[in-house]
């Protein structure tokens, strides 16, 4: 009947324009850097920690989020999470200074997506089974796959012709819908009381997974380096004593905040270590592609979404066909050949910047780094949840979503870091070749030249007058090395992932499809 099959597709309906929004904040403000700096009146570095707290603020709130499913029920987790979500929406649009960004993206808007994305997975995970569960996952990583596809082009458009505040203005409407909608949802029934809640374990979470991201954003400036030790050793020993901590909870039979027994299943531990790396070089790509583009080539926002739409196209397209062809194939060998190709991709991006790099030098290289992406995205959620039982998804959708934003925040902060340092340390070398030091140390000259970067290329104050002439080139060349250094990185990191998606085990057809 029409109803029933409207109803049926309507859980995804809602869950999908859910996704959307969220995952369509990082794509799109990515390209809109150069702008976010010089009308916030910040730096590259700043803009890179907001972004890296966006996804790290999801990943250390998910745990927390997936549980409290568990308190209030799915549907009104999922409804409480989008309140949050629209506030930070609207503090995003108004924003004056990277402060206000902070708080209104980063802070309330990844607290609202980590009460979301865990009612969104087990949501739809309980609402589907067999083939229609697989199509159901496969359109929902396709919508995600969507809005990092079209995220640069809309970035590029409203930040360009409009402004950058109507991304986060314009997800207001499709929160609107999905109050429309609602429902379509179907409330699930609370198991446990707040009373139940594991609060320390909510905290050791919390702040392990902060420390450890902070750690790695402190190495973008030499002078921080004496605390990255600090934070991120105090952040790994913190998780492990997490870790501990549930252990001890599940032995006392105790509430857990996570079932992390979860993770002694072969397929759900591999599969989330896959998603973790899948997600790094992802993240890593949408960062660096547009400070590239916008320092070295100068392209403004519109035309570096532009350059980024091949690969989101074909992120979105391969992310489709991934999902009908794990009715053939074995996913465990679809998720190692996109690991292959990606490598493959993001090996040859590598081999294509220079100071005269093009446009058409790039494009090629990415769209065959988005087959690899697209056939991932297609299988590691399926695959991963497909290793829980009814009873334990809330629990293994709360730690699929942790690990999937953590392995972004790290690809956001890690590859960032690796950029600007392989920048900060080539400008000493471009500095003594080109012999412009004069009367000043190379050290002032390479720290002019970092905050010039440091401020995308727009603000020539960060330099000396004499130095104005060959800053630029000297720049240019740096960035081109730095880019190619971290893309020979990033191919390294998908190859560890091919690695370890050998030893993923083999699904029988009837558990997979």
């Amino acid at each position: 009947m029409a109803n029933e099959n409207q109803y049926k597709w309507g859980v995804v309906l809602i869950a999908c324009m859910a996704i959307f929004i969220i995952v369509l904040d990082s794509s799109a403000m990515n390209v809109a850097i150069t702008t976010l700096v010089v009308e916030l009146n910040t730096t590259l570095s700043t803009i890179q920690t907001i972004i890296a707290l966006y996804a790290l603020i999801i990943a250390s709130f998910m745990l927390l989020g997936s549980k409290i499913q568990d308190i209030l029920g799915r549907k009104k987790t999922f409804l409480l999470g989008l309140l949050i979500y629209s506030s930070g929406t609207i503090i995003a649009t108004l924003s004056i200074n990277a402060g206000m960004l902070l708080l209104g993206w980063a802070i309330l808007e990844g607290v609202g997506a980590a009460m979301i994305l865990p009612a969104t997975t087990t949501i739809v995970g309980s609402s589907y089974e067999g083939k229609d569960r697989v199509t159901a996952f496969g359109i929902w990583g396709g919508i995600a796959a969507v809005g990092a596809a079209i995220g640069p082009i809309v970035g590029g458009i409203f930040t360009t012709y409009l402004s950058w505040r109507l991304v986060f203005g314009s997800e207001l409407v499709f929160v609107l819908a999905i109050l429309i909608f609602r429902n379509y949802l179907t409330e699930s029934k609370p198991t446990l009381k707040w009373k139940d809640l594991d609060s320390v374990g909510t905290v050791l979470s919390i702040i392990s997974l902060v420390l450890i991201v902070m750690g790695i954003l402190l190495l973008t400036k030499p002078q921080n380096w004496e605390y990255v030790a600090i934070l991120f050793g105090s952040g790994a020993i913190l998780f492990a004593i997490f870790l501990l901590w549930q252990k001890k909870r599940i032995n006392q039979g105790l509430e857990p905040l996570s079932d992390i027994s979860l993770l002694k299943n072969r397929t759900f531990g591999l599969g989330n270590i896959n998603s973790i790396i899948q997600q790094i070089p992802l993240a890593g790509f949408l960062f660096i592609i547009p400070v590239f583009l916008q320092q070295v080539t100068k392209l403004d926002a519109f035309n570096t979404g532009l350059t980024l739409l091949p690969a989101s196209i074909t992120i979105l397209i391969c992310s489709l066909l991934g999902a009908k062809l794990s009715s053939v194939l074995e996913s465990k060998y679809i998720i190692m050949v996109g690991f292959l190709i990606s490598a493959v991709g993001t090996y040859l991006l590598g081999g294509v910047f220079n100071i005269n790099t093009q446009i058409a030098d790039i494009i090629p290289a990415t769209v065959v780094f988005g087959v690899g992406i697209g056939f991932l995205l297609s299988q590691l959620t399926n695959l991963t949840m497909s290793a829980a039982s009814n009873k334990q998804e809330t629990d293994a959708s709360g730690l699929l979503n942790c690990f999937k934003n953590l392995g972004y925040s790290l690809g956001t902060a890690l590859i960032g870091v690796l950029l600007l340092l392989g920048i900060f340390s080539g400008l000493a070398t471009g500095i003594e070749s080109s012999g412009v030091a004069g009367n000043m140390s190379t050290e002032q000259i390479q720290s002019s030249l970092f905050n010039y970067v440091e401020k995308m290329q727009t603000d020539s104050n960060q330099i000396p007058p004499q130095l104005i002439p060959q800053a630029t080139q000297i720049v240019d060349t740096t960035i081109s090395s730095a880019m190619r250094q971290t893309f020979n990185v990033l191919s390294l990191i998908l190859v560890l992932g091919f690695i370890t998606s050998i030893f993923i085990p083999k699904i029988p057809k009837n558990e997979n499809s």
